[in-house]
């Protein structure tokens, strides 16, 4: 069985790249209290901005979908789950609440991870929640030729109580000591994870829920006002791919943490940027909200869709932007471009 050594294994990683962005995310959390305080408004409206994207954005990426008026409902709560993927959505918004909401108190044990697991499937009829996987399963992916091929085989079924237990118990003595960075535990404890995929199903979720809950509970509570769920679906081929490569020869005790890591991190980092850019430009400006508007389309290339701007400006409704999307129209200042779910503008070049 894999050997949990999490002390060792943060020596090998510390490279130069590494390093370095662990410090500009330390800089990142010595600003986001002085964010906090600023404007708690635009705070509540990124905060639900950021549980519409991260439950549609961590069920996409393991192909769960419903329409966007459905995910609005259900995130706020305004509606019953009609259908299977429903149920999950559902399910996985209530455990980012819980989260979200009692990060503090949340152990980092196996059993306080079969209740999460049992709540992300609270709205399933079935009891497919809080057990762990009771047969093997694989990771696999489809090839050029449309075969399926094995890319990793995960822990066996009989092995998992006691790999599950092992990890938690190798991670907490290793944020105990103190001498080891939680941004470099974090990442190796979701890749060890997710190489036991201790469940039937719902381990990609789950990782994504436990990574903000590590996160925040050490202080990092970007995930919050930013989804990094989000940001891991856009660039879901490296995340794939950089798990392909730290899992290689996992079970010798082999595999390199790195590549994992490396990308996690700067999934946390990009998150950070976001934030930052969001709350200074509001807490500094004094520009008004149709000048805000104006100025999204000066800062970003390319089209830019009435979401983008209502993510950016998320204290801004919808009716204000549209009335200034339509002055800015009038006076040649945008062009609008593509009709219906395709509409977008970009900024006239004249």
């Amino acid at each position: 069985m894999h050997i949990f050594d999490y002390k060792e294994a943060s020596k090998r990683i510390l490279t130069p790249e590494i390093v370095n962005i662990i410090a500009s995310l330390h800089e990142y959390r010595g600003k986001q209290q002085m964010y906090m305080q600023a404007k708690s408004d635009v705070l509540t409206s990124l905060l639900d901005v950021a549980m519409i994207q991260s439950t549609q954005s961590s069920n996409k990426i393991e192909g769960i979908f419903t329409s966007d008026d459905r995910l609005k409902a259900l995130v706020a709560q305004k509606a019953q789950p009609k259908n299977r993927s429903e149920e999950e959505i559902a399910g996985y918004r209530q455990v980012l609440a819980l989260i979200h909401e009692n990060y503090q108190y949340i152990p980092i044990k196996s059993n306080t991870i079969l209740q999460l697991h049992r709540n992300l499937y609270s709205f399933n009829g079935a009891n497919s929640g809080g057990s762990f996987k009771n047969s093997d399963n694989i990771i696999a992916q489809v090839g050029k030729d449309g075969k399926e091929y094995v890319r990793f085989q995960p822990v066996a079924a009989f092995q998992v109580p006691e790999a599950m237990e092992n990890l938690c118990n190798a991670f907490n003595d290793a944020i105990n000591t103190q001498l080891y960075d939680p941004l470099l535990l974090i990442p190796m404890f979701i890749l060890d994870f997710l190489c036991i995929h201790p469940f039937n199903d719902g381990n990609g979720r789950m990782s994504r829920l436990l990574t903000l809950l590590l996160l925040y509970q050490h202080s990092y509570i970007v995930g919050k006002y930013i989804s990094l769920e989000m940001l891991i679906e856009k660039s879901k081929e490296t995340y794939y791919e950089v798990l392909q490569n730290s899992s290689a020869l996992w079970h010798d005790n082999m595999n390199d943490y790195a590549p994992f890591v490396r990308y996690y991190l700067g999934i946390v980092l990009k998150g950070y940027h976001e934030f930052s850019s969001r709350m200074e430009y509001v807490v500094n400006t004094k520009l008004s909200k149709a000048q805000r508007i104006k100025e999204v389309f000066n800062s970003q290339l390319g089209k830019v869709t009435k979401s983008d701007i209502s993510a950016q400006c998320p204290d801004i409704s919808i009716t204000t932007i549209e009335r200034t999307l339509k002055e800015l129209l009038d006076s040649g200042y945008i062009i609008k471009t593509g009709s219906g779910r395709a509409t977008g503008y970009v900024k006239n070049i004249r």
